[in-house]
């Protein structure tokens, strides 16, 4: 495995003297030199990977303070310090080889909204789209739009002067910035805002660090206006940090704006602490027009045409990004307004417009789609189009483009478009032959390539698909790069039109000329010392130099470190490319529990996937294969590896160092509750590789003995469940509660239900099904036939559920049957017992499939165990593998037949809180639950939630327990707070929690259903 030494060099000494001096000086944050907090923060979403000293997440600003005032000192003038948002740039800004200066563990609170003058002000730390829950009630909202909406922080925006979606209406972030705190060198804090002349002139006669700054940037203004006129390109998109062009703001009166230097500056000049914003109101009305094309330089040229009517955006979208959504679970929720027809779509232009009255949307969509009609079948033109309506319609389909940058990394093959050139900008106009120029270069060097992005603004997001693994692909960075800065050159445009500088500003001085030296005046004016991010925009001196694009070390250059056969076979890892969809902020959004209950980015897909690519990179090192570690682990009995277990775990207790235990510690924090799986656009899938890890980790190391317990559990269950007490009674016990908490690390232990399953099958006359019984039926009752497939948590642990499921479907006219029960296996896979797993697998599809012959559907209760089915025993014994259907999907299927029995229930409505796994892994999961309420007379809502916080075992495990608490409280408990009476959830796992942190007895779906019959007098008795 990997080696357990670690030598410290005179940098890391250095960074290890700082961070101790810091929290000498009462650093109130929190500081990580380990290397697994190092490694998942070496990269962002570009194609560059610097290893840092250290992280720190500062608290408050007086802790950036702290870090000013230490780092200014002699001692520490070598330290160089970095911010951190999101991390979702695509150029490197945030990357460093110093100390990366994350803000967005702690500081993200909201601190004050004042809707009246239409203003927030935010730490640096706030995600973009959580102030914009927070403004939504007061009818506001922060504008540009980001396709990384729900992880981007402000710090992160206005560092890259972000702009996006809407900017020919909303402009850049910086139009939106009313006030600014900074934290200087020294630690000097600064708040910016607009100023006239009389307070310039105050400001310049200070002699502190803020005094010398304005002196500086005022004296540029005046001495090189004319200058400065000539070289800013007029654009939507103008340039990015320290921009000369608007150091006073003409759209004020000409007054002197500081922030219209620091906004995009990416960090070099300060540490942003508090940030005023503007806020705008939300258009009350909205509608999208999804024109569809034969070709995708139709779609551009016809931008312009477009933009004549004056929408709100027009964002376009190739084929490429239009067939990989197909395959993502986003197209459930915009399939209706993209009819897949005999005509190829390989262009599709999305034009929104926005209204306060339906009267006024309805005039201009009236007036546009009359000028569309006019020209479909003409050359270039729009050939059809379909209107989405509301602002809920409107953003399904804006969330299906925002997935666009994460998608297009989900490609087949090695070959994956990368950013690196995707963000220039060029007048509207010249787009389409900018983009005609591009990709002529991008085909003659045989590259695939996808395209998305704002024609209306003049850019377009353009990712070559290259395997940097390959050295001769990776040369064609430069070259590919070059060419384009060339033809932006040509075309009046910028390279660096969105996405910042980054590592991309060695092209600043070229593009600068003379105005360049002004530029490192500013910079030597906020940092001298070229401490604060450097490399990035501009130098203090020639002596420090720019970073340039082929010589910062990239991800390929460590992953083709990595053997081939090894990399394929932890594919559902590797490929993850820093996209960042797992930081989303929303806790009503499964996506990632165990990220938010902790703000770690070690606990998050992003983070673990990056620890497995480090992983197997130092196993390779020190040429191990895990494939062949994990053969020979599957082969060797458990007592030969024993003496070697027992050694290493007693080194592993003495303090010994092994990049394994921190790799095993983000591990162990994984719900496996599958959403990655789901809604990662490039579908990492942690709990598998977190499986084949446990596997190898534990052949070197001894279990914790509650893993073997977990693991059994299901092999035992139908014992006990016999005779419940004896399993039920001792654990109302302290000295046995006392045993589990500690011996087992198991806290809160669920009981066997007292209903048992057998008796309640013959009071309903429910067989179980065997081969023979089902070949027996004769076609009605095969027609209406279903074999309901056990699992071990609702069938011994809530059996009422299997019992009220075969009650109801009785009840409406149904002929279920039960499969016996037999070990799902789930949980040792969840565990790394893989062997073990492949056993039961194996087995248990035998058996199922066995009935299966009959054409009878196979289906399951509770969505978890059930998907295990079509994702682990999948991968494991491909089309071996059972097909076991949710009851949803099943029933769905037979609304017809429900409806025949609406009449028998009493009509009333439910909300529904979705399981995580459910909702991210089978995507119209709670819309054919909607369909089989509304067929039977009901009415049921589907309540956006997160998950629950218990997935599985999870939750009972004491390591677990308080962080289970806390994602819990951040999504269920604020929905569980009254009534619950009609609340449901399909998730035993769900409503074990409920009732653990709630006190929250919620009904599955199907109960619900059965109390709505037996309320109107039908049971199965008498029916």
């Amino acid at each position: 495995m990997i080696p357990a030494l670690r030598e410290i060099n005179e940098v890391q000494a250095l960074y290890l003297q700082f961070l101790e001096a810091l929290k000498q000086a009462g650093f109130r944050g929190d500081a990580s030199p380990s290397y697994a907090s190092r490694t998942v923060l070496s990269t962002d979403n570009s194609i560059y990977q610097v290893l840092p000293q250290a992280v720190v997440y500062p608290r408050d600003t007086g802790d950036l303070q702290l870090l000013m005032e230490l780092a200014d000192q002699e001692d520490y003038h070598k330290v160089v310090l970095s911010p951190r948002g999101g991390g979702t740039g695509t150029n490197g800004q945030s990357l460093t080889d110093g100390l990366v200066v994350d803000i967005s563990r702690y500081m993200n609170r909201i601190l004050e909204i004042n809707a009246e003058e239409g203003w927030a002000r935010v730490q640096t730390g706030v995600v973009k789209d959580q102030l914009n829950a927070a403004l939504k009630p007061h009818g506001l909202f922060f504008a540009p739009e980001l396709s990384t909406s729900n992880r981007a922080t402000i710090g992160g925006m206005i560092n890259t002067d972000a702009s996006g979606q809407g900017s020919c209406v909303y402009g850049k972030t910086r139009d939106h910035v009313l006030e600014l705190e900074t934290v200087l060198m020294g630690g000097e804090r600064w708040i910016s805002h607009v100023i006239d002349d009389t307070e310039l002139a105050e400001i310049n006669d200070r002699a502190d660090r803020a005094g010398k700054i304005h002196r500086l940037v005022d004296s540029i203004e005046r001495d090189k206006r004319p200058l400065i006129d000539a070289k800013f390109p007029k654009l939507n998109r103008c340039l990015t940090g320290y921009d000369l062009a608007h150091i006073r703001d003409r759209e004020k009166d000409g007054r002197f704006n500081l922030n219209n230097i620091l906004c995009g500056s990416e960090g070099t000049l300060g540490f942003i602490a508090e940030a005023k914003l503007n806020l705008l109101r939300i258009p009350r009305c909205a509608a999208l027009v999804n024109l569809n094309y034969d070709h995708f330089q139709d779609a551009l040229k016809d931008a312009s045409d477009l933009m004549k009517a004056g929408p709100t955006s027009i964002e376009t979208v190739d084929s490429k990004v239009l067939q990989l959504a197909m395959g993502d679970i986003v197209w459930d929720s915009v399939s209706e307004f993209f009819p897949q027809n005999e005509r190829p779509v390989n262009g599709i232009n999305l034009v929104e417009y926005t209204a306060e009255s339906e009267e006024e949307l309805d005039a201009a969509l009236a007036k546009f789609t009359a000028h569309i009609d006019s020209l479909i079948g003409q050359p270039g033109k729009s050939f059809g189009y379909t209107i989405a309506r509301g602002h809920s319609q409107v953003n399904k389909i804006w969330g299906m483009r925002k997935r666009a940058v994460g998608l297009l990394g989900n490609a087949k093959g090695e070959q994956r478009p990368i950013p690196f050139v995707e963000d220039c900008a060029v007048p509207p106009e010249n787009l389409a032959d900018f983009i005609a120029e591009f990709r002529a270069a991008l085909d003659e060097a045989g590259f695939a390539y996808g395209m998305f992005g704002h024609v209306d603004a003049g850019v377009l997001h353009v990712r070559p698909a290259i395997d940097m693994k390959d050295p001769e692909q990776a040369k064609q960075v430069r070259i590919i790069t070059e060419k384009v800065v060339a033809l932006a050159k040509k075309y009046n445009g910028l390279l660096w039109g969105e996405h910042g500088k980054g590592v991309r500003s060695e092209f600043a001085p070229a593009f600068f000329g003379e105005l360049y030296p002004e530029l490192q005046k500013i910079k030597a004016s906020f940092d001298p010392r070229n401490q604060l991010n450097p490399g990035k925009i501009a130098t203090p001196s020639a002596a420090s130099g720019l970073l340039k694009i082929d010589q910062v070390a990239t991800r390929g250059e460590r992953d083709r470190q990595i053997p081939v056969q090894v990399w394929e076979g932890y594919a559902e890892g590797v490929h993850c490319n820093g996209n960042g969809a797992c930081f989303n902020w929303n806790p009503d959004d499964a996506m990632c529990p165990s990220y938010k209950g902790t703000r770690n980015r070690i606990h998050s897909p992003k983070g673990r996937a990056s620890l497995i690519r480090e992983w197997l990179r130092l196993l390779a090192e020190r040429s191990v294969d895990p494939e062949a570690v994990a053969r020979k682990s599957r082969e060797q009995s458990f007592i030969i590896g024993l003496p070697g277990r027992i050694k290493n775990s007693l080194a592993k207790a003495r303090g010994e160092y092994d990049f394994n235990h921190e790799v095993n510690d983000s591990m162990q924090a994984c719900l496996a509750c599958k959403s990655c799986a789901g809604q990662c656009p490039i579908k990492v899938d942690v709990p598998t590789f977190r499986a084949k890890f446990l596997e190898l980790y534990y052949s070197r190391y001894l279990r914790p003995l509650k893993d073997y317990f977990v693991g059994g559990l299901e092999f035992v269950m139908p014992h006990l469940a016999r005779v419940p007490q004896l399993y039920n009674f001792p654990l109302g016990l302290k000295p046995v509660r006392w045993l589990m908490e500690r011996g087992l690390g198991l806290a809160d232990s669920p009981r066997l239900s007292a209903t048992n399953l057998d008796n309640a099958m013959r009071e309903l006359g429910v067989p179980y099904a065997s081969r023979k019984s089902l070949r027996a039926m004769g076609p009605a009752q095969r027609a209406k036939a279903v074999v309901i497939v056990q699992d071990a948590f609702t069938s011994y642990f809530d059996t009422e559920v299997v019992a009220d499921t075969l009650r109801l479907l009785k009840l409406l006219d149904f002929n279920p049957l039960v499969a016996p029960f037999r070990a799902n296996g789930k949980p040792l896979h969840v565990h790394g017992f893989l062997r073990q797993f492949a056993l039961v697998a194996a087995n248990n599809s035998r058996e199922l499939n066995d009935l299966a012959e009959s054409g009878v559907p196979l289906v399951g209760i509770d969505p978890s165990m059930t998907m295990t089915y079509r994702s682990e025993y999948q991968k494991l014994l491909g089309d071996k593998a059972p097909t076991v259907h949710l009851l949803q999907e099943w029933l769905a299927e037979h609304t017809e037949h429900l409806a025949g029995n609406k009449n028998r229930l009493r009509s009333d409505s439910f909300t529904l809180l979705p399981h995580c796994t459910e909702q991210s892994n089978a995507a119209s999961s709670s819309r054919q639950w909607q369909q089989v309420f509304a067929a039977l007379g009901m009415e049921l809502h589907t309540q956006a939630a997160g998950c629950c916080g218990m997935a599985g075992t999870y939750g009972h495990e004491i390591a677990n327990k308080e962080t289970s608490r806390t994602i819990f409280q951040q999504s269920w408990a604020p929905k569980l707070n009254g009534d619950n009476s009609t609340i449901l959830a399909t998730g035993y796992s769900c409503r074990c929690q409920s009732k653990r942190f709630a006190d929250a007895n919620l009904r599955h779906p199907l109960q619900a259903l059965l109390a709505q019959i037996e309320d109107s007098g039908f049971t199965v008795s008498n029916h």
